[in-house]
């Protein structure tokens, strides 16, 4: 009998601790709304006080990337950077997510409105998607608008060329400079 009891217990323990961590997982999951006014970091990632956050399901340029267009070289990653602000100071802008990427920085979708700046980004030309957006990115290839208006190295493959001079927690260049003789 005192074994049977044993054995329940345990069992129920174990039940016990297995809904706790289930409930841990989903409370990680969550979505969560954030509001306020964010500092454009580059083409797709942003900073709210010390929360940093990555534009889910698209991948913008570097900083420092350049691209070529008409063949001459343009600095696609500060136009990406550009364009994105424009997008996120036309309004209130709320960013929605709650899962985090491999450096903590929390993955978001961005609205103005009904407007999704992720969505915009890749339509526009000035980011590639990662699978969440590829009806937009067929038409600004179609329609050779932004990077597709020349070649370019997609920012994935450009970040593993250029390892050396990337802070790939940040997620930009690590030298403050950039090509043009700016501060980054």
């Amino acid at each position: 009998m005192n074994i049977n009891i044993l054995r329940d217990g345990g069992l129920a323990a174990c039940f016990l601790v297995l809904m706790f961590l289930i409930s841990q997982k989903i409370e990680a999951d969550a979505v969560k709304t954030f509001t306020g006014r964010y500092r454009v970091v580059d083409g797709d990632s942003l900073a709210l006080g010390k929360t940093r956050f990555r534009l889910k399901g698209i991948d913008a340029p570097e900083l420092s990337q350049l691209c070529q267009r008409d063949g001459r070289p343009w600095n696609c990653g500060e136009a990406a950077k550009e364009r994105l602000s424009a997008f996120m100071g036309a309004g209130n802008v709320d960013c929605k997510g709650g899962r985090k990427d491999k450096y903590g920085r929390l993955l978001v979708t961005c609205f103005a409105g009904a407007f999704n700046i992720n969505q915009e980004m890749v339509r526009v030309g000035m980011a590639v998607t990662f699978g969440d957006y590829d009806a937009e990115e067929r038409k600004a290839r179609d329609a050779r608008a932004g990077i597709w208006a020349g070649d370019f190295t997609r920012p994935v493959d450009w970040r593993r060329m250029n390892k050396a001079g990337m802070d790939e927690e940040l997620h930009v260049p690590s030298f403050p400079w950039n090509l043009f003789g700016g501060r980054g």
